[in-house]
């Protein structure tokens, strides 16, 4: 395991620092400080520093750059910067080329909830891996539309999409009632759509208690140590264990490119691929985006990408089921049922008769 670092800039109302330090802070005429914010969020526990203080730079900066020299030093590479979108992007065009010339296998990831082009922009500017809006995409038509958008426009080049099921802020509507099935649905669709996901604990074993009309936990752990029973019934430890598997085997899940969509004909039901040069290691990916009710559908097989006609013949692995069979002709069928799984993950070549 690798440890990865918060990394938020922020100080607690008895940080050594607002005494030390004081004219890296805001304050009010009348002497008290200003709280955090990040409308409409306040916090009234933390003061952010203030980058555009008359005497903040170069020493806030230097500051702030070795801190992070320091947990370098201490063995951590992986840093999850808060809220990079509220902070000037000079300074992290600046700390992050600084950092990566000393240490070039650093990473930064930007935990930005924010507009696309601060998004993308933060990753211009250096960011490795980037938060993204897969959370509140569960349509097809969403999932198709935003995925596309990340893999055949402009952001291909620069914007690397870290796929989160769950957040400690975030507890999404979709899996607040979507039971077992709908878990497994956000699984499969994080692990294969792009080489990063990642999820917060809990999401195992399907929790899903969220205060009323909110997407936030009803036993948040930022407010209490919690106890789990990580064998409890339910749980989807072995199919995401079986995910991770299957991603390390599969190199053409190493990255959010190439991907395209197929023709499923059925609205809730998505399908789509992705491969290595020269189509060394082809996956096809079938999901019912349905967790409540049996969906099937027809699907074209996509034949044409390895110059096949429409009757052409596939050598076919299941690999969450383990099962081999053939794909004889370009249409196919496909049946799930939510209390199994909703998905499937196919591995495919040509089918070469040795006849």
């Amino acid at each position: 395991m690798e440890v990865a670092l918060d990394f938020a800039i922020q100080c607690s109302r008895d940080h050594p620092w607002l005494t030390t330090h004081p004219e890296w802070f805001s304050w009010r005429p009348d002497g008290s400080i200003r709280y955090a914010e990040n409308p409409p969020k306040k916090y009234q526990d933390i003061v952010n520093v203030d980058f555009y203080a008359e005497q903040a730079k170069p020493e806030l900066w230097l500051a702030l750059r070795d801190i992070v020299l320091y947990w370098i030093d201490a063995g951590i590479r992986i840093f999850r910067v808060d809220n990079p979108h509220t902070k000037p992007l000079p300074f992290w065009r600046w700390l992050i080329a600084d950092i990566r010339a000393r240490h070039p296998d650093v990473l930064f990831l930007s935990e930005a909830f924010t507009r696309p082009a601060m998004m993308y922009r933060l990753a211009q500017l250096g960011f490795t891996q980037s938060y993204t809006y897969f959370i509140w995409r569960t349509t097809k038509r969403e999932l198709t539309e935003y995925f596309t958008e990340l893999t055949t426009q402009s952001p291909k080049d620069f914007f690397r999409p870290h796929l989160f099921v769950n957040t400690p802020d975030i507890n999404p509507y979709f899996l607040q009632s979507s039971g077992r099935a709908g878990f497994l649905i956000r699984a499969a669709l994080a692990a294969t759509l792009s080489g990063l996901w990642g999820l917060y604990s809990g999401f195992e074993l399907c929790e899903s208690a969220a205060l009323p009309g909110r997407e936030e936990y009803l036993d948040s752990e930022k407010y209490e140590i919690r106890q789990r029973d990580w064998q409890a019934p339910g749980n989807i430890i072995a199919e995401i264990s079986q995910l991770n598997r299957i991603r390390r085997e599969n190199p053409a899940l190493h990255s959010h490119l190439p991907l395209r969509f197929y023709n499923a004909f059925n609205e809730q039901v998505i399908w789509y691929g992705k491969f290595t040069p020269g189509f060394d290691n082809f996956i096809l990916v079938l999901v019912s985006l349905d967790p409540h009710g049996v969906q099937e559908t027809r699907f074209e097989v996509p034949l044409w990408e390895f110059g096949l006609p429409d009757g052409g013949v596939l050598e076919v692995e299941e690999l969450m089921r383990g099962e081999r069979f053939r794909w004889y002709g370009k249409l196919q069928h496909w049946r799930f049922v939510p209390q199994e799984l909703p998905f499937a993950i196919f591995r495919v070549r040509p089918w070469r008769d040795a006849g």
